[in-house]
């Protein structure tokens, strides 16, 4: 007969040790088994709670990119798509090379209000008096008087501020975003960055610098700005030092610490008439003001959110006509 085939012997001891091994092989495999099941479920949870976050918002998360600038009312309420263009790395050339084929609109003065993060109050308090605060109501008032009022800003580097400014912006729509960081010794780098955009964005008969603690008349400034001139390179403004006197000696382009002190170099470089208008500096409301600030006590309004709707109860400075009666 054939002899069966051997068989290995395997000791009690080792066969015990080998069970031992299976069992946590085994346990092994329903963790893993479990924690896969786990991650498979935060996944999806996470990409289901994004898309009802996706529907709900309704709209993409803002973001700037550097080098950028935006006019937020044609961007968020009118949706346009000529409202952000590229930075200026080419100079003024590239610049305007780059708008081929953009929608500039036409207006007789595009208005910066240079304001900051610590500035909310005062831009409250424009809103409140001779700024409208709602997108069409500031449309209204463009084509009534032909100017484009912005709220001009720059960028920082907190998240915090720049998260507040975006639900403000949001509400709003007033501003004009520039690509410059918002700091006080940096304010000519800031006004040229806003030329720079605001001739962009808009084809103008006149480009205003304006502060966001001074109370304005927009009628009346765009009754100024609408007079024939015998030039159009007119810099217009209030001569706080009295009449400017050129000298070819002086002209130079550079930046000072104070930024109006700079467009005030900055224009006795270029070949501009000067027009010195009281008006625009008034320190009390009057039937012909323009503009009302604390001269020479401050630079704009003392105190200007409460002094801002102090002067607009005042019906000289809020309803009194355009024109004194006499013109």
């Amino acid at each position: 007969m054939p002899s069966s085939p051997s068989r290995k012997v395997i000791p009690l001891w080792q066969n015990g040790r080998l069970e031992k091994a299976k069992s946590r092989q085994q346990q092994q495999q329903r963790r893993w088994g479990s924690f896969f099941n786990y991650a498979c479920f935060c996944v999806g949870t996470i990409g289901i709670l994004f898309s009802v976050f996706c529907l709900v918002k309704g709209k993409p998360i803002y973001t700037f990119r550097c080098g950028n600038v935006e006019d937020t009312l044609r961007s968020i309420h009118l949706g346009g798509g000529s409202d952000r263009y590229a930075g200026w790395a080419g100079g003024l050339n590239h610049q305007t090379a780059g708008l081929e084929g953009q929608d500039r609109p036409k207006v007789l003065g595009v208005v910066g209000i240079q304001t900051g993060f610590g500035s909310s109050q005062r831009r409250k308090a424009l809103r409140e008096t001779w700024l409208p605060s709602d997108p069409d109501s500031l449309l209204n008032l463009e084509q009534a008087t032909g100017l484009a009022f912005r709220f001009v800003i720059g960028r920082t580097k907190d998240a915090q501020k720049m998260a507040e400014l975006e639900k403000e912006m949001e509400k709003y729509t007033d501003f004009m975003l520039i690509d410059v960081e918002e700091e006080y010794h940096k304010l000519p780098y800031k006004t040229l960055s806003f030329f720079k955009a605001a001739y962009a964005l808009f084809d103008a008969d006149f480009y205003v610098k304006a502060d966001d603690d001074i109370y304005l008349r927009p009628d009346r400034l765009a009754t100024l700005l609408a007079k024939e001139r015998p030039s159009p390179r007119t810099y217009i403004g209030c001569m706080k030092k009295g009449p400017v006197i050129t000298d070819p000696k002086l002209k130079c382009f550079r930046m000072f610490s104070n930024e109006d002190v700079t467009i005030g170099a900055w224009m006795l470089a270029m070949n501009v008439e000067h027009e010195d208008n009281r008006q625009l500096c008034h320190p009390h409301c009057k039937p012909d003001s323009i503009a009302v600030w604390d001269i020479p006590k401050c630079s704009g309004l003392c105190n200007p959110a409460e002094k801002l709707r102090e002067l607009h109860k005042d019906n000289m400075c809020s309803t009194s006509p355009t024109l004194p009666a006499d013109e």
